[in-house]
């Protein structure tokens, strides 16, 4: 039997934020084991927390959706610090280092909240014309609707698009006949200035929606804030018309993008992997 828990992350109250499933003391498991777990659990994301390979790293997770593994991911990074830390992991330093597919990745603590630095974009810069095109169709959009549009791909292989306003976000209804090879979208619109959050988000995988997407959201962080698009730091909702409440914080320090929100520990118990 292993150690289990499962943690809502990016909302203060449970059942208002997105699910993840973390095994704890994995290494005696199976690439096979972790990823037919991970199926069966049928959440977004899956980790598996494993001792660390680096000197330099608290522990290694290993991310697995249900389709196959994942070298980062946003909300299985602050979900697994949380359960780490829950299950009495002690950092080595001030902050928390995660080793994952991606390298070594950064977890700062502020009281609930945990943030991670943004890791560096696989792929950025302009989207061609064509694809640009295609995910407009996709998503029934307009020209006008959309003000810009980037490869955020630091993992997952987002491309996002920044739109006139978050009404339009919240509007979109996806073709799922029109989405082709590019099915990894995230979208982005600004709420009037003043108001609680800056900006709502919204991310589909395929046709699926996911609830809150922290991989999306420091991607397009590193997009507004480092164009000057937004400011330094910013409050993002995502979730809403999934009945969520995500809500996800962007801060510029120094060179670094750090993407947090609160999590909550929601199931304990043990599980046994045949």
């Amino acid at each position: 039997m292993l150690p289990f828990h499962q943690v809502d992350v990016f909302t203060s109250r449970f059942l208002l934020g997105n699910p993840l499933a973390v095994v704890h003391g994995a290494e005696g498991l199976t690439d096979e084991q972790m990823a037919a777990f991970a199926r069966w659990t049928n959440l977004s994301e899956t980790t598996f927390l494993l001792p660390p390979v680096h000197a330099d790293a608290d522990y290694r997770v290993r991310i697995f959706t249900t389709e196959g593994e994942l070298p980062f991911a946003g909300h299985p990074t602050l979900g697994s610090a949380r359960a780490w830390l829950e299950a009495g992991g002690v950092p080595k330093a001030d902050h928390l280092v995660q080793e994952c597919g991606a390298g070594l990745v950064r977890v700062r603590r502020t009281g609930e909240r945990l943030a991670f630095a943004a890791p560096p974009l696989i792929r950025g810069g302009d989207v061609d014309a064509a694809d640009l095109d295609g995910v407009k169709r996709a998503l029934h959009l307009k020209d006008e609707d959309v003000v810009g549009a980037q490869w955020a791909d630091n993992g997952p292989g987002w491309l996002a698009l920044l739109l006139k306003d978050a009404d339009t976000v919240l509007g979109i209804r996806p073709d799922s006949a029109a989405f082709g090879e590019i099915n990894k979208i995230g979208v982005v619109g600004p709420y009037p200035p003043g108001g609680e959050v800056a900006y709502e988000v919204r991310a589909f995988v395929r046709t699926a929606e996911d609830p809150v997407t922290g991989s999306l959201n420091a991607a397009i962080g590193q997009w507004l804030i480092g164009t000057g698009q937004a400011p330094d730091s910013y409050v993002a909702a995502q979730g809403t018309n999934l009945r969520r409440r995500g809500r996800v914080h962007l801060e510029r320090v120094g060179p670094d993008i750090w993407t947090g929100g609160d999590t909550v520990i929601g199931i304990t118990g043990s599980v046994r992997l045949p």
